[in-house]
């Protein structure tokens, strides 16, 4: 069944001209997207259940790759549907991330959590990132992307924090990485990594502001924490 079969109020494109985006669910956007269901469902019915399946999370929907959409589970929901819904996640994920970017000062563990949460949330697997800024505090540029691993570490070369650092004429950096398990107690290796990167910096006369541990729901900081 196609959305234009649907009674014309409860089709998503008219309802969202009448009343705009936001008198709509998560399902019927996302309907809007893939624009037909399967012989059994309406594409808003069919989004539906994704969405229950999802906890009615975005989150949870943005984890999901492409062979879950299209695993058979959801009848009509093919390879070019799934790419839809997943481009839609990611220019979600890109906006959030745009927001945080435009706040150029980073001066606690939140600013870090902030501007590294739309980009960490839904890995998967360990990612680090080093954030660079100078004497002010205001950020140079992107994060820079320094390793990623497996489920529960990553290994990381301090030689390209500091290559980067020098490069970018940075005075300060923050270091970022996730924990893919929501456990936001920082690990042993994470000690022994904090330790070199403050005594590598303090021969570069570089200043670590911070090393931040990220999870879907929370952060833990070693510089609120009295570890740095």
């Amino acid at each position: 069944m196609n959305i234009k079969d649907l009674p014309f109020d409860d089709r998503p494109r008219e309802k969202l001209s009448a009343n705009g985006p936001g008198a709509l669910s998560k399902a019927e956007l996302l309907a809007i997207l893939i624009g037909s269901g399967n012989t059994e469902e309406t594409a808003v019915e069919l989004m539906q259940r994704l969405m229950a399946d999802c906890g009615d999370s975005l989150r949870e929907l943005g984890r999901l790759g492409i062979a879950d959409l299209t695993s058979g589970r959801y009848k009509g929901l093919g390879p070019a549907k799934a790419i839809t819904i997943l481009a839609a996640c990611e220019l979600g994920k890109r906006r959030a991330l745009e927001a945080a970017e435009q706040k150029h000062l980073i001066v606690s563990g939140t600013d870090i959590y902030n501007l590294m949460h739309p980009t960490m949330q839904d890995l998967p697997h360990e990612e680090s990132y080093a954030i660079y800024m100078r004497a002010d505090h205001s950020v140079i540029g992107k994060p820079y992307l320094i390793s990623k691993g497996g489920i529960s570490e990553t290994n990381v070369d301090i030689r390209l924090i500091f290559r980067e650092a020098i490069m970018r004429r940075a005075t300060t950096f923050a270091f970022v990485h996730n924990h893919p398990s929501g456990n936001i107690k920082p690990s042993q290796a994470d000690d022994r990594l904090t330790d070199r990167m403050a005594s590598a910096a303090r021969i570069m006369n570089l200043n670590l502001l911070d090393h931040v541990i990220v999870t879907t729901h929370n952060y833990y900081s070693y510089h609120e924490n009295g570890k740095i």
